[in-house]
């Protein structure tokens, strides 16, 4: 009855194992049953063998003899059921062992697809580049044969000077203008589709590491004019990470601030906008008020506004992105000159032209005394601010800056000016 007992809970746990493990866990239960019953045979034959050869005041002895067997017999037993759990554990954690090496073998097969995939992605961007190379060889032939025929054109009395002037004047245009501090970042991308094509910069807030090749891919569909697949890509990624992490965390921020930035380049400025308000959100909450990020989400919804023509809205939120930078990095850092630079785009649009002069002189002070007289940042703070000059009628000033620019040009490329 004892040994009964011991087995029957055992098989409450059989259904739970597969067909092989039933059988062979049967198999070792029947040996050990075998060997209990083997063993408390041979007891009770010797017990009977004693009691024949025993006397009655020897009862006590024989009792005593029977109740060692007997524990003896249970410790056996005990032992028996705790070898079985050891193997129950075991089996369980060989189960664990083998599902966690199945969702590794499934993790492999996908990183080999992506591989793959990525691996067509770039041998076809290098054939792009190719061709680009092969039309840029072209369209250096096309240019000087403009350039000649240009010049022959300054000898026909047909077309004034007066045209010629508008047609300058209409390319100043908000583009022109307003260059977005992407832009900026980004070189030796295609220049039509950039505002997002640098955003991995963002005022100092790099891109965090697992969105980086999803940020490329998109970058590079966008600079092609994909939409149809940069977009996607980008409400999928913000799908993931809100599940994953929640829809208050910066790195749904910096998704939602991409997937503006590919919306800006189509035009689709209040979606953008809406994006835009959203990461601000996020960043303010998640980071502080005075974080880097912060400071780029409000440049990048002053440059949206500024090129909806929203001019009054985009000012303050063009001066909180400098007071955040300023502090964050110091009054004399190159992001500064360039927040200053947008701050005076977004004024001389209004016409407040005091102001202009005093951002552009700024922004010169930061950049020449920081990156030098020779860097291109240089060159190009003045001649936006000979711009705001022309636009007052100041000629004199202009001109000034202009000759600055031409003779260090000269002096970079030639030598001393004579």
């Amino acid at each position: 009855k004892t040994m009964s007992t011991m087995v029957y809970p055992r098989e409450e746990k059989l259904d739970k194992l597969s067909q092989e493990e039933i059988i062979s866990n049967t198999k070792l239960v029947m040996q050990g049953l075998e060997a209990l019953k083997n063993e408390h045979n041979s007891i009770l034959h010797s017990l009977l063998e004693t009691i024949k050869c025993l006397k009655k005041d020897e009862e006590a002895n024989l009792v005593h003899e029977k109740s060692n067997l007997l524990r003896k017999s249970v410790e056996m037993i005990e032992l028996g059921l705790g070898e079985a759990q050891v193997m129950m554990a075991l089996s369980n954690h060989l189960n664990a062992v083998e599902s966690e090496k199945q969702k590794l073998r499934a993790q492999v097969r996908r990183l080999c697809q992506e591989n793959q995939w990525l691996r067509d992605e770039l041998a076809n961007t290098q054939q792009k580049l190719q061709r680009s190379e092969q039309t840029v060889a072209q369209l250096e032939e096309e240019k000087k044969h403009l350039e000649f025929m240009n010049q022959l054109k300054k000898y026909d009395e047909d077309v004034s000077p007066s045209e010629e002037k508008e047609g300058d004047s209409a390319k100043d245009s908000l583009d022109d203008l307003f260059p977005n501090e992407e832009e900026e970042h980004g070189p030796g991308l295609p220049h039509q589709h950039s505002s997002a094509v640098a955003a991995a910069q963002q005022g100092g807030y790099e891109i965090p590491a697992r969105l980086r090749t999803l940020h490329n891919l998109v970058i590079q569909y966008a600079s092609q004019g994909r939409y149809e697949v940069a977009v996607p890509l980008c409400k999928q990624a913000l799908e993931d990470l809100e599940k994953t992490s929640g829809h208050d965390h910066p790195d749904v921020a910096t998704m939602l601030n991409i997937l503006a930035l590919v919306y800006r380049d189509q035009n689709k400025y209040k979606e953008a906008a809406h994006l835009l308000n959203d990461a601000l959100s996020i960043r303010e909450k998640t980071l502080g008020k005075d974080h880097p990020a912060v400071a780029a989400t409000l440049n990048n919804l002053a440059v949206l506004y500024g090129k909806r023509g929203k001019y009054k809205e985009a000012e303050p939120l063009c001066k909180r992105a400098l007071e955040i930078r300023e502090k964050v990095l110091g009054k004399d850092h190159p992001d500064v000159a360039k927040q200053l630079n947008n701050l005076a785009l977004l004024c001389q649009n209004q016409g407040k032209y005091d102001e202009v002069e005093y951002y552009y002189c700024r922004a010169l002070e930061i950049y020449e005394s920081c990156l030098g007289p020779d860097d291109p940042n240089v060159a190009k703070t003045k001649n936006n601010l000979a711009s705001c000059y022309l636009k007052q009628g100041k000629y004199k000033d202009a001109e000034v800056l202009y000759k600055e620019i031409l003779t260090r040009a000269h002096v970079k490329e030639f030598g001393s000016v004579d």
